[in-house]
């Protein structure tokens, strides 16, 4: 009779000792009511009077649904985000809430659709870092008496109707239009006051104006599809009035070219 006790309370001891891994926490109820949390190691829940529940004390990623929501300026948008969070307290994480996994979940869509109507498209489109930072804070501060710290939340993907974003390209399409009529003008602008300070520069210099015509000629006469027609100033053909022979030689290598 006495082996037999021994033998039973022995199985008592070995089926009341339960493991509690490094990244978990238990929550032990005596008689239903919670009596403490089990650490890391071996802890004894003996049968019947008690029982334990392990949570897992590791960030979590939570993939939040795709949700429909409208914008402050109403454009109707379909967007989702992932979550990123931990419990700090298991007690909390199970006394406090029934299901702290669905909780969460829960809240950040709730929470998603109603900062993203507070905010307009540009916003959303624009400052995804500032309203993410929004969502964790408003989500942080709702889960913390349920134990659970919320690290991040991270905006995946904004969805536009189609006919939005061709309104959206039109923009960008006018904005860089204006883009480049403004830089063509300014460039005219440039080019003009360059174009006066060069005039200005050759007026003063004799012959300047000359050499520059006779430069420009040389540089079309490179392409021997070109047929260029021109009238010679009568100031040029005066200069070679006293040198015949040199103003011949010129007048032929530009037939020639």
């Amino acid at each position: 009779m006495l082996f037999f006790l021994i033998i039973l309370i022995l199985i008592v001891l070995l089926s009341s000792i339960k493991q509690i891994n490094e990244y978990e926490r238990g929550i032990k109820f005596s008689f239903g009511k919670f009596s403490g949390l089990m650490q890391p190691g071996w802890n004894l829940v003996f049968p019947i009077i008690q029982s334990y529940k392990k949570v897992d004390i590791r960030t979590k990623a939570v993939d939040v649904p795709e949700q429909e929501a409208i914008t402050k300026d109403n454009v109707s948008i379909r967007i989702n985000a992932v979550i990123y969070y931990k419990i700090f307290d298991a007690s909390k994480a199970v006394l406090a809430v029934e299901n702290y996994y669905y909780a969460v979940g829960q809240l950040a869509q709730t929470t998603m659709r109603n900062i993203v109507g507070s905010v307009s498209l540009d916003e959303l489109l624009g400052e995804r870092e500032k309203i993410s930072a929004e969502i964790c804070k408003v989500i942080d501060e709702a889960t913390d008496p349920w134990g659970v710290k919320v690290e991040n939340v991270e905006l995946k993907d904004v969805a536009l109707p189609e006919e939005m974003k061709r309104v959206i390209a039109k923009v960008a399409e006018a904005e860089r239009e204006k883009q480049a009529v403004i830089t063509k003008a300014a460039g005219e602008v440039e080019a003009s006051e360059n174009l006066a300070k060069a005039a200005k520069t050759m007026s003063a210099s004799a012959g300047a104006l000359h050499l520059r015509t006779l430069a420009t000629i040389n540089d079309i006469s490179s392409d021997q599809s070109n047929t260029v027609v021109f009238a010679i100033p009568l100031e040029v053909l005066r200069a070679f009035e006293d040198h015949p022979a040199a103003g011949k030689a010129i007048v032929d290598k530009i037939i020639k070219k």
